[in-house]
C-alpha cells in the first residue's frame, strides 16, 4: 500500500504514517518498492514471525499476571460486598 493508502485507514496525518513506516523500514518490518513515483510498502512476513516468537515468551507471563490481577479484583469485590451487606 501507498503510505496515503495506509493512512485512509488511521485517524492520523499522511505524515505520521510516512515517520512510522520510516522507522518500520528500518527495523525490516516493512520493505519499500518504487513504481513510477509512488512508493508501496509491504509486510515483511518472517520478521513478524520473528517478532512473533519473540513475544510468545512473555505471553505465560502476562496471563499469569492478569489471572493475579482477576483474583485480586474478585478478592476486592467480594470483601465490598461484604461490608455493604453488613451495614
Amino acid at each position: 500500500m501507498t503510505p496515503n493508502a495506509i493512512a485512509d485507514n488511521f485517524h492520523t496525518t499522511r505524515q505520521a504514517v510516512s515517520k512510522h513506516l520510516r522507522i518500520l523500514t528500518e527495523c525490516e518490518i516493512v520493505k519499500q518498492e518504487h513504481k513510477g513515483r509512488e512508493i508501496f510498502y509491504s509486510l515483511e512476513m518472517d520478521k513478524m514471525k520473528e517478532i512473533d516468537k519473540w513475544l510468545e515468551q512473555f505471553k505465560t507471563v502476562w496471563e499469569s499476571r492478569f489471572n493475579q490481577l482477576d483474583d485480586v479484583l474478585v478478592t476486592i469485590k467480594t470483601r465490598k460486598d461484604e461490608n455493604q451487606s453488613a451495614s
